[in-house]
Order: structure tokens, then sequence, then C-alpha cells
């Protein structure tokens, strides 16, 4: 099955690009766009359909293996793994560097520290609200077949 989300890569963004997959991955599991067990394309196919080589798309998986994110089994593909929204390995110090930047990022726009934890909060309860839209509409759907 192909994830319900779109990979989309920037290379103008400040971001490596096997980190945009990173972060588009753990985003795809954390808004419930891709649950535990769902498959993952193939390097080459990902690395086909966003243009870059498989080496990139192949670092990215490594990452999201070692944090416990993703899954590959031999001769099977791929997958999410079923404690991905609960892995917790190395939280603190995947975070921090985002945490440095967005920290930096709010400076120089001159928001106050206030400010940006009140965006933060603001972000992560639409989050939360997106995952609770997902699972009602996954029970409904559930409940219809």
């Amino acid at each position: 099955m192909v994830p319900p989300i779109v990979f989309d890569v920037a290379p103008g963004d400040d971001a490596p690009i096997y980190r945009q997959v990173v972060r588009q991955i753990v985003e795809g599991v954390a808004s419930g766009a891709l649950e535990p067990g769902e498959k993952l394309p193939s390097l080459r196919e990902l690395a086909r359909s966003v243009v870059v080589a498989p080496l990139t798309i192949k670092k990215a998986y490594d990452v999201l293996e070692a944090d416990g994110v993703i899954e590959t089994r031999r001769g099977r593909g791929t997958f999410v793994s079923e404690g991905a929204v609960r892995s917790t390995r190395n939280a603190k110090e995947r975070i921090r560097p985002l945490a440095r930047r967005l920290s930096a990022e709010a400076d120089v726009a001159g928001l106050r520290l206030e400010e940006l934890i009140a965006l933060v909060r603001e972000e992560a309860r639409q989050l939360r609200s997106e995952q609770k839209a997902r699972m009602t509409r996954s029970r409904i759907e559930g409940e219809n077949l």
C-alpha cells in the first residue's frame, strides 16, 4: 500500500534531503497519516519519486530504523514500527538540535520565549486534533464496513 502522504523534498531547505525525508515520516507517524505496520515505499521507489539518489533514502531509513520508527523485514519491505508512536529512544538528543534551531529562528524573528512556547503549544494542540480526527474517521470507516 502506498502511504497516504506525499513525500516532497526541497533542495533549497536548510535541512539535508535525508533529514527532510526523516522529518516527513516522523510527522506522518505523529499525525496518524502513517500507521504502525504500514508499508513504506522501497528505497528505489521513494528515491525515484522524489528524484534523489537511493543512498540518500537509505540514509534516512537507517536513521529512522535506528530510532525505532521503522523496521525492515527482509524480503518483505520497510514498515512503520509497531512502537513508532511511542519511540523515545534518544528522543531528547534528536529533538535538541531542532529546539536550538527553532530558538535561533525565533530570536531572529524577534519572538520572545513566551511567544515561542505559545506557538509550540498551539501546534501541538493542532497535531493532537488531527490525530483525533484521523482516529474518528478510521473508527467510522471501520463501522461502515
